[in-house]
């Protein structure tokens, strides 16, 4: 059997450690997956509630809109007013309103919608 070189023991050290790693960062989103944090839109939880004031309200959804390939099957609502979502590769959500700013779940977008709204209403997002 050949001996192994010191460089080629600490190549596979280090790809053992980086393996090591990157399954440590996937096992807990994996895990979340099936709560509130993404995965299949119809395992999230229906949310109806006031939120500083302003109602929101989320459900999964099964309606065929323009829009509903990117709210990932989950619709959200302010003060009944549809708030427009996308769904990022990451599993994390962006509304039209706070479209810079992802948040972990549909109801941090709403949420963060009327943080961002200060009070404004919600307008209809056109359907084209």
């Amino acid at each position: 059997m050949p001996d192994i070189s010191r460089r080629r023991a600490l190549t596979a050290g280090a790809a053992l450690a980086a393996a090591g790693a990157a399954a440590a960062l996937v096992a807990p989103a994996a895990s979340a997956a099936g709560h509130d944090h993404g995965g299949d839109p119809s395992t999230q939880d229906t949310f109806d509630e006031v939120y500083k004031g302003r109602r929101i309200q989320g459900r999964p959804s099964s309606g065929s809109g323009h829009h509903h390939e990117h709210g990932g099957g989950y619709a959200v609502f302010v003060d009944g007013v549809q708030l427009h979502l996308m769904r990022n590769a990451d599993g994390s959500w962006i509304s039209v309103v706070s479209h810079y700013a992802p948040v972990p779940t549909p109801r941090a977008a709403a949420r963060a919608a009327v943080d961002e709204l200060q009070g404004a209403a919600l307008l209809p997002f056109p359907a084209n």
